[in-house]
Order: C-alpha cells, then sequence, then structure tokens
C-alpha cells in the first residue's frame, strides 16, 4: 500500500460516522461491564457506635442514581412523587426512573446493579443521539469538515462519558440539540413539542424561546409558544390539581434552596452541594421550601437586574439574521442564564459542551470545554470527597482552591458569554 493511500484512507475513516458511534458505544458497553454500579450495606463506627451506612462502587460513584434509587422504592411501595412526597424536578424523569423499576419488579425484588445498569444505558442512547445531532448540526452551520470533526472531540471529553451514569443531563442535552435542528429545519412544531418535553424534564430548554421571539416573525413566535407553553401548562396544571400543595412544594422546590457552588454561594457563605436531603424529609411539604443554608447577602431581584439588563440588550442589537446566529443567541442565553442561577450544577457542563463546540469549531473552543471538564471534576467530586469529616461543607485548607475554581470557571463563562455576543453580532447583522 503506497503512502498516497494512506493519505486518502484516512479522512474516509475519520469520516465513516458507522464507526464513530461503533467506538463510542463500544466503549461505553466495556465501562458497563468493567466498572458496573453497585451498592452494599455496611456498619460504619460514629462516635462509638456502629451506624448502617451504605457504599456504592462502579460508574455510578459519586453520582445521584443512588439517590433516585431511594425514591423509586418509595414509588414502589405506593408512595407516589408530588402527591404523597416532594421531588425536585419535573415529571419526566422521575416517570421515568420509577417506570423501569416497576417494569423489572415484575420479575421479582429489583437490585441496584441492574436498575442503574439500565438507566445509564438508557442515557447513553440519549448521547448517541448528542453524537449525531452534533454531526448534523456542525454540518449544517459550518460544513462537512466541521460536521466530521465535532463529534470525534465530542466523544473523547470525559463528561459525555462520566455523566449519563450519574444524572439525566444528557436526555436534556439531547432535548435541547434536537429541538434547535428542528426550529433550523423549519420544524416548528415538531421542535416546540421537544422543548416542552425538554422542560418537563428540566427548566432550561424553556431558554429556547427567546431566540424564537427575536429571529422569527411574530407569527411563527406565538404559534411556538403556544404549543409549547400550551403542553407545559397543561401537564404541570393536571400535577397540581392532582397533588395540591405537594405538588406546588415539587415544582418550586429549586427555586427556594439557599445558593450552592457560585460566585454567590461564595458571598453568602455557603460551602455545600445543592443537593437536597434523603427521601426521610419528603413528607413533609414545607420542607420543600427550606433554604438548607445562608440567606442571600444579595436578594435574587436586585441580582436579576443587571442580567436582565444585559440581555434587552443584546435582545436590542443588530444580530445576525442565520442559523450560527440562532444557536449563538440560545447559547449566550444559556450561559447567561447559568451566571444569574443562584447556584451552579456540575452536571450542567453536558448542556454547554455541544453548544461551545458548535459555536466556536476550533482549536480554543475544544480548549475551553477541556479546562470546563477539568473544573467541574475538580469541584466535584475531588473537593467534596474530603469533606465527610466537615459533614460535606468545604472549610480549613480547601475553601482558597475551591474558590479559585469557582473564580476560575465563572471567569470563563463570563469570557464565553463575550464570545457569543461578538459571534451573534458579527459583520453583515441586520435586524
Amino acid at each position: 500500500m503506497t503512502e498516497q493511500t494512506n493519505r486518502t484512507r484516512l479522512p474516509s475513516l475519520v469520516a465513516d460516522l458507522r464507526l464513530l458511534v461503533y467506538l463510542f458505544v463500544g466503549f461505553r458497553l466495556v465501562m458497563a461491564m468493567v466498572y458496573q454500579p453497585y451498592a452494599f450495606d455496611v456498619y460504619e463506627l460514629d462516635a462509638g457506635e456502629f451506624v448502617p451506612a451504605t457504599i456504592e462502587r462502579g460508574l455510578s460513584t459519586f453520582g445521584d442514581l443512588r439517590y433516585y434509587y431511594q425514591f423509586a422504592e418509595l414509588i414502589d411501595a405506593g408512595e407516589l412523587p408530588y402527591r404523597d412526597f416532594w421531588h425536585e424536578f419535573p415529571p419526566v424523569w422521575i416517570t421515568l426512573f420509577g417506570g423501569i423499576y416497576a417494569v423489572m419488579g415484575l420479575r421479582g425484588e429489583v437490585d441496584f446493579t441492574a436498575w442503574a445498569t439500565a438507566l445509564g444505558l438508557i442515557m447513553t442512547v440519549f448521547d448517541v443521539g448528542n453524537l449525531l445531532l452534533l454531526r448534523r448540526l456542525g454540518r449544517r452551520l459550518h460544513g462537512e469538515a466541521v460536521g466530521v470533526a465535532l463529534p470525534w472531540i465530542y466523544a473523547v471529553l470525559a463528561a459525555p462519558l462520566i455523566f449519563p451514569w450519574w444524572t439525566f443531563e444528557t436526555m436534556v442535552a439531547f432535548l435541547i440539540l434536537a429541538a434547535l435542528l428542528l426550529l433550523l429545519e423549519g420544524r416548528d412544531r415538531e421542535s416546540a413539542l421537544l422543548v416542552a418535553l425538554g422542560t418537563l424534564t428540566k427548566y432550561t430548554p424553556i431558554l429556547v424561546l427567546p431566540a424564537v421571539w427575536r429571529f422569527y416573525d411574530r407569527r411563527r413566535a406565538v404559534r411556538y409558544t403556544l404549543i409549547t407553553a400550551g403542553v407545559v401548562l397543561a401537564v404541570l396544571g393536571e400535577l397540581l390539581a392532582w397533588g395540591g400543595r405537594m405538588a406546588w412544594a415539587s415544582l418550586l422546590a429549586q427555586f427556594s434552596k439557599a445558593s450552592y457552588q457560585s460566585v454567590w454561594a461564595l458571598i453568602d457563605g455557603n460551602m455545600r452541594t445543592g443537593s437536597f436531603t434523603g427521601p426521610e424529609t419528603r413528607f413533609d411539604a414545607d420542607n420543600a421550601f427550606e433554604p438548607y443554608g445562608n440567606e442571600p447577602v444579595i436578594p435574587a431581584v436586585i441580582r436579576t437586574v443587571p442580567f436582565a439588563l444585559v440581555g434587552l440588550y443584546v435582545y436590542t442589537r443588530k444580530l445576525r439574521q442565520d442559523d450560527q446566529g440562532v444557536v449563538a443567541f440560545f447559547s449566550l442565553t444559556v450561559v447567561l442564564f447559568f451566571l444569574w442561577a443562584h447556584g451552579w450544577s456540575p452536571q450542567w457542563i453536558v448542556t454547554l459542551t455541544p453548544l461551545i463546540l458548535l459555536n466556536f469549531p476550533t482549536r480554543d473552543g475544544v480548549l475551553v470545554c477541556l479546562v470546563l471538564n477539568l473544573l467541574c471534576f475538580v469541584e466535584y467530586p475531588v473537593f467534596f470527597m474530603r469533606t465527610g469529616d466537615t459533614g460535606g461543607a468545604i472549610s480549613g485548607a480547601l475553601v482558597l482552591p475551591y474558590a479559585f475554581t469557582i473564580l476560575l470557571r465563572t471567569g470563563l463563562l463570563a469570557g464565553l458569554a463575550v464570545g457569543l455576543y461578538r459571534r451573534v453580532t458579527a459583520r453583515g447583522a441586520h435586524a
């Protein structure tokens, strides 16, 4: 085989989407077999007494699956979310993991390993969807070469490998990317339905609506909004009518807790994660409104004002009226929301990563993703796994590096917002 043949074969190998999917899925299946999630009960010595504790190992370690498993057990016992106990997310996710538990329970007792593995594999399927959507969006926005490159970059980053076994952000990212692609293709009804489904999974996908209103005609935006809002309000309305105060507590819980893992948390002196308490406290709706931390030094209303002014300023500028402008505007909206939010969740990197790659398909964009990935896992679990002696609070020698990590991440996000603003107001823009 000649050198010239080798040179021509390599690009075709890289461009083979099926090969990429095989590698992507195959690697994750092997990891799932080697590092199966499992949990076992032990007794630990605490204050001179042996107390029961649960040890978790495998891919799900440090994630939320064990936490969700406890709620699935409650559901199986006849205690329903939004009616009998409060749950901090909209209904899609708990319906999924509770449904998987119920199906598995038809054959007897549900083992955590099997249940967590099933969830991890389902999230991996969504992540394959993210890979394919990156290919299509990259090609639509930047051409064939970028469309080929972006999925390969995404495939070798850490977050897409780890978070499907920790939480459900992979599904949220899929619904956002799919909704964006359908919107750009003019399939508004399908896109609006996906935004509604995403909002009923986690609230972030609703941020697509400002882009719809800014870039498309009023009639189209009204129709899109009515579909999205109609589905969301219909589902949540039924939920509230059925669950009453417990349902209200569930839907408002995320907005009631104290600041966490953000620059606002540093100001407030809240040095814990944003995790809620366990199932034992969920049968009292009042507990959903407990902040579990210090009150904000800067009230939410005051914090909102500068971000609202920045958002209004961007909204009223002359913006580029093409697909790249739509994606950049939406991405800027997401970044501003993350900067404004009272807390930061490490899994948000799963939503940010494809948006960064789509807007900045360059070495700099890849490096930003890499640094954010590193900061994400340094913050959690590296720092927080060392807080066992302080009840989960960052203290002592960890405070300075922890604060530096948060400030560095916040600075990167602010720089990303500036870059996205420049991109959405690029030369040739028109109102």
